[in-house]
C-alpha cells in the first residue's frame, strides 16, 4: 500500500482514517462492502487502500490497471455514478471476480483534492429499495449525495493530514544527539552500527562547514 510523500507513521495514520470512512459507509447504506482506492500517483494504477465487508480481510494492497471498471470511470471522469453492474459495459467482471465478490450493484464517488482525483469511494450492494417504492428516485439521488459529502470529507481529511506532515518540524538536534549517544554506547560491539553512526556524524559535519561558509 502506499502514501505519498508520507513517513511510515503517518502512512498509518492515514490506513486508520481510510478505515474508518469505509466502516461508516457501510453502516450508513447497510452496503455488503465499502473500500477507498487510492490512485497510484506513479503508475494511475488503482490500490486498495482499506475495505469493509467482503474482502476485508484479503484485498488492501491490490492494484489494478489504470481504468479497470468502475471505480477506474470514476477515477477518470471525477463523477459520481451509481448503477446496476447488469446495465453498463463499464463493470469490470473479470476484476470484480478476482475479489471473491460479485456485486449486483456499485454507487462510487471521486476522492478529489486541488482538483486532482486521487481516490474513488466504492460501495457495494447498499440497502436496495422495495419494488413499490414510491420514492426510489429520490432515495437514490439522496445516496449519491450523501456519497460525495462522505467523499469530500475522506479526499480533505486526506489532504489536510498529508499537508500537516509536509510542514512538521524536525525534531531538536540536541534530541538527535543524545539518541546517537546511546546508539553508541550500546552498540559499540555492532560493525555496521557503529558504521552507520559514523556517517551520520560525516554529514552532521559536512552540514555544519557548509553553514560555517556561508
Amino acid at each position: 500500500m502506499e502514501f505519498s510523500s508520507a513517513e511510515p507513521h503517518s502512512g498509518v495514520t492515514e490506513q486508520r482514517l481510510l478505515q474508518s470512512i469505509v466502516a461508516v459507509a457501510r453502516h450508513v447504506y447497510s452496503a455488503a462492502a465499502t473500500s477507498v482506492f487510492m490512485v497510484s500517483p506513479d503508475t494511475g494504477e488503482l490500490v486498495f487502500a482499506a475495505v469493509a465487508g467482503a474482502g476485508q480481510q484479503s484485498l488492501v494492497g491490490r492494484r489494478f490497471a489504470p481504468g479497470t471498471g468502475i471505480a477506474g470511470w470514476v477515477a477518470a471522469s471525477c463523477q459520481t455514478l451509481i448503477t446496476d453492474v447488469s446495465g453498463t459495459d463499464r463493470f469490470a467482471r473479470d476484476a470484480a471476480a478476482s475479489t471473491g465478490y460479485l456485486p449486483a450493484s456499485i454507487m462510487a464517488a471521486p476522492l478529489v483534492a486541488d482538483g486532482e482525483c486521487i481516490g474513488v469511494l466504492e460501495v457495494l450492494d447498499r440497502r436496495a429499495s422495495g419494488p413499490d417504492d414510491a420514492d426510489a428516485a429520490a432515495r437514490e439521488l439522496d445516496d449519491m449525495e450523501l456519497l460525495d459529502l462522505i467523499a469530500a470529507q475522506a479526499a480533505l481529511s486526506l489532504a489536510l493530514l498529508r499537508r500537516t506532515d509536509r510542514t512538521a518540524p524536525p525534531p531538536p538536534l540536541g534530541n538527535l544527539l543524545a539518541r546517537l549517544s546511546e546508539h553508541a554506547a550500546m552498540d559499540a560491539s555492532d560493525p555496521l552500527a557503529v558504521a552507520l553512526l559514523g556517517v551520520s556524524l560525516d554529514l552532521l559535519d559536512r552540514r555544519t562547514r557548509s553553514v560555517a561558509h556561508r
